[in-house]
């Protein structure tokens, strides 16, 4: 699990008011609310050497934006290890923002488990470089920020390995809500899909409907700016309070609740639904006296409520069924289900094309289907692929779908050396008893007369890349495999 997972970030910034008792009192208010709701959270802090960062021309002026505030509210490295301090104590991840390279070191020596990123400093190159060389993990704010702008971002930090994430963010305070762009995720997620992203807000403190949306989005790391007020301290037009921030996040954790998966990334279904639903299919009934060993037509049944347990429902259906037993006219026909080998097959090119479509892998209509079922097209879930043949010359592409589950059985080649290279899934490839675990982009060549197989847990798509394939080059160490003939373990459609 990502460091970054499920974090809601409490952005303290200078609502500390230059007071360490102040901020403390912050602190704890926060530390109440995320053992409230029982969820990994942090108070976020922000890094600045005012004695470099503000020209000096400009350090005593009241009429530069932010400078009064940055000077009046200053607090000195020992004051911050205060409430670094005081953030650990209460059980929270610790982070900082640091505005240059200054504050930087400051968040190493004080041992601070992430690094903030604001959004005016994402294209500071000094200042990234400075935190890249950290090893510690990264936020990144993309306020202000064009997709160009966050393709260099993304780059700067892929190329030097860092662990890092990015948050969408509109940098206006507040930030009204025809501005917010939260469909920006969307787009976030399927162009960065090894970054986990998230959602920095600044619309009004009391709208929640904001934070449930983005976690519809899918932002898995929030972030507000939140204050203490008193009798003497006002918070501003975009900054939350003990109470509001209270209720955002309970409007994330609800979100949360309502938008996961419960059960291993695919949806479940409860036996609640399915008798709700069973309460409205139709069954099938007998239309006349029916006679066993007779094969049934649509004229001979009729489709009604109830559905009764075990009867055969209405989409069960189909022409030929033979009757197992005598049925009166207006008897419930009990006869089970038939799988086809049509049917399997049907079943498991809808799988794969639904895997292509959510990988975004167009393939064309040039290109012949191969179901290569080593054990019979009833075990091809377990056994087998599905192989699409693009192009076979000197050179050869094809692409393959391993469904969740599957594996491909140990076979080498004499003729023809091939290359995968991983699209979308996880895969796993033995080459010569020698497994190696692929995620997307990874490559594996495979030489002639190496022993290979290949597996999924979740379902894969990857591409071969390979000389000319050659009918039956392929040797399989089960006798079983050698010995059936290619039809026998082979279907191929020429359109899907």
């Amino acid at each position: 699990m990502s460091v970054f997972d499920d974090l809601v970030i409490f952005e303290m910034a200078n609502s500390h008011q230059g007071s360490v008792d102040h901020g403390i009192n912050i602190i704890k208010e926060m530390g109440k609310i995320a053992r409230k709701y029982n969820v990994k959270a942090a108070v976020k802090l922000q890094y600045r050497d005012l004695d470099t960062l503000i020209h000096p021309d400009y350090k005593e002026r009241e009429d530069v934006k932010h400078i009064p505030r940055f000077m009046s509210t200053r607090l000195s490295f020992e004051q911050f290890c205060e409430l670094v301090a005081a953030v650990k104590d209460e059980g929270m991840v610790t982070i900082s923002t640091p505005f240059d390279e200054e504050g930087v070191k400051w968040c190493v020596e004080q041992g601070l488990d992430i690094i903030k990123i604001a959004s005016c400093s994402s294209l500071d190159w000094p200042l990234l470089e400075e935190a890249s060389q950290t090893g510690k993990p990264l936020i990144v704010s993309t306020g202000g920020k064009t997709i160009s702008d966050i393709d260099k971002i993304y780059n700067f930090f892929t190329h030097r390995n860092v662990e890092f994430s990015l948050l969408h963010c509109v940098a206006e305070y507040p930030a009204p809500l025809e501005r917010l762009q939260l469909d920006f995720i969307d787009r976030m997620k399927s162009r960065y899909r090894n970054v986990q992203i998230g959602y920095s807000g600044h619309e009004d403190p009391d709208d929640h409907i904001v934070s449930m949306l983005a976690v519809a989005k899918g932002a898995k790391i929030f972030e507000r700016h939140v204050g203490l007020p008193t009798e003497t301290i006002t918070l501003n037009a975009y900054s939350m309070n003990p109470q509001q921030a209270d209720q955002w996040v309970n409007s994330i954790v609800k979100a949360r609740s309502i938008c996961d998966l419960k059960k291993d990334n695919t949806k479940y279904i409860s036996q609640e639904e399915i008798d709700s639903l069973n309460s409205l299919v139709r069954g099938v009934y007998a239309k006349r006296k029916i006679v066993e060993g007779e094969a049934l037509t649509k004229h001979d049944v009729f489709f009604a409520m109830p559905y009764q347990e075990g009867q055969l429902a209405s989409g069960d259906f189909y022409e030929g069924i033979i009757a197992s037993r005598d049925y009166e006219v207006n008897n419930a026909v009990y006869e089970k289900k038939y799988i086809s080998d049509i049917k399997s097959a049907r079943s498991v090119i809808h799988d794969a094309k639904g895997m292509l479509f959510e990988a975004g892998i167009a393939v064309g209509n040039q290109f012949e289907l191969e179901l290569s079922h080593h054990y019979g097209i009833g075990n091809f879930r377990q056994f087998g692929a599905l192989i699409i043949n693009i192009v076979n010359r000197e050179y050869c592409k094809k692409l393959i779908v391993v469904l969740p589950g599957q594996k491909h059985p140990r076979h080498y080649h004499e003729v023809k050396e091939e290359t995968f290279q991983l699209l979308y899934g996880d895969l796993e490839v033995e080459i010569d008893g020698k497994k190696t675990q692929m995620k997307p982009g990874d490559m594996q060549t495979v030489l002639r007369g190496q022993v290979h197989s290949f597996s999924s847990k979740n379902g894969a798509v990857f591409e071969e890349i390979s000389t000319t394939h050659v009918k039956n080059d392929s040797y399989y160490e089960d006798n079983n495999i050698r010995n059936k003939d290619p039809m026998e373990r082979k279907t191929i459609i020429k359109e899907w």
